[in-house]
């Protein structure tokens, strides 16, 4: 039922959206999170997820959520609980449940150079205003976050899951809600090639020197040096993205002329 709230001596109707509001538990939150990568394809079918251990620490949760959030998961048919087995992933139809601005289904439409564009233009204002707005307990989950990719760094499956929490935790510092989920839509884009990326040698050392560029400027609250660093960050995932395009392209074209000769 719409309420009517008097505006300049008119009385304007407004959708009751009270009842919409709800808060979701950590278990539905993870859930949710690890669905998203599964979704976007920074976690494929045949995968095994990271221990409870790892998944805690990259989420900075308890290792009980991450319990009942693989439940959830398995549940709805995405992956696979075995005992005395890491948990497979199984199946990606129905991951991407939840409504997105730019869900990765989406935003894999556009090309390359139009993403990035989009991510320089709007990332730039909401990493801007995170180095700002930050509080220390987003700084500690940052920190957190840093520390356990430090582990990762032959770990491609499990550095995505920490790169994403941290990426995001940064958006999330927007005063501007809207904004910061767009952001986070296009970042999902292209995970599947940003992962075999990540399987280069070398790749997610130069992304972990990225983050703690970021993380550096943030700590002392300088926006001119997050933007830079943010940047820089993006331009790597750029070039190397387009490296594994221009690859893959090549290689359809040479398949295509061995065909017809």
């Amino acid at each position: 039922m719409a309420r009517r709230v008097p505006q300049g001596g008119v009385s304007v109707a407004l959708p009751e959206i009270a009842g919409t509001i709800v808060k979701r538990t950590v278990r539905e939150q993870i859930s949710e999170k690890l669905a998203a990568h599964i979704a976007s394809g920074s976690l494929q079918v045949g995968d095994l997820l990271p221990g409870e251990r790892e998944l805690a620490a990259a989420f900075s949760v308890s290792r009980e959520s991450v319990r009942s959030a693989i439940q959830d998961l398995a549940s709805r048919g995405l992956v696979e609980v075995s005992q005395g087995m890491r948990t497979r992933v199984v199946s990606a139809e129905f991951a991407g449940r939840n409504p997105s601005l730019a869900s990765p289904f989406a935003i894999n439409r556009y090309d390359l150079r139009s993403v990035h564009g989009a991510r320089l233009l709007a990332e730039r204002a909401v990493v801007g205003e995170a180095a700002e707005r930050i509080d220390s307990f987003s700084l500690a989950r940052l920190e957190a976050s840093l520390a356990e990719q430090k582990h990762c760094l032959d770990d491609p499956v499990r550095f995505l899951i920490c790169d994403r929490e941290f990426h995001c935790t940064i958006y999330r510092c927007s005063s501007n809600p809207l904004l910061s989920d767009f952001v986070t839509g296009l970042y999902t884009y292209l995970m599947e090639h940003r992962r075999t990326a990540m399987s280069q040698p070398g790749a997610i050392l130069r992304s972990y020197k990225d983050h703690s560029e970021i993380l550096a400027g943030l700590r002392a609250r300088d926006s001119a040096a997050v933007v830079a660093a943010f940047e820089r960050h993006l331009e790597r995932i750029y070039d190397t993205t387009r490296t594994i395009l221009d690859a893959m392209a090549e290689n359809k074209s040479s398949g295509a002329a061995s065909k017809s000769s």
